[in-house]
């Protein structure tokens, strides 16, 4: 399925269960995956899982810099 080709979803607390899931699934559907999570290795774990339309990204998304610098991304 190619539902999501041209899009770029931010998936956080993407390093496990739900956001894993949700991650993989847009990956899929044909999404660009920006896989985002406090955790740098659990991101890196799940974007690696999905391969080339995923990228990991380390964020505390209490910090709104952060946050910003992470869609800039």
């Amino acid at each position: 399925m190619d539902e999501f080709s041209g899009k770029v979803a931010v998936v956080t607390g993407g390093g496990s269960g739900i956001g894993e899931a949700c991650a993989t699934l847009l990956a899929e559907r044909g999404a660009k995956v920006l896989v985002a999570d406090v955790q740098a290795e659990a991101a890196r774990r799940v974007a690696d899982g999905i391969g080339d339309a995923a990228r990991p990204h380390t964020v505390d998304v209490t910090d709104p810099a952060a946050c910003e610098a992470m869609v800039r991304e």
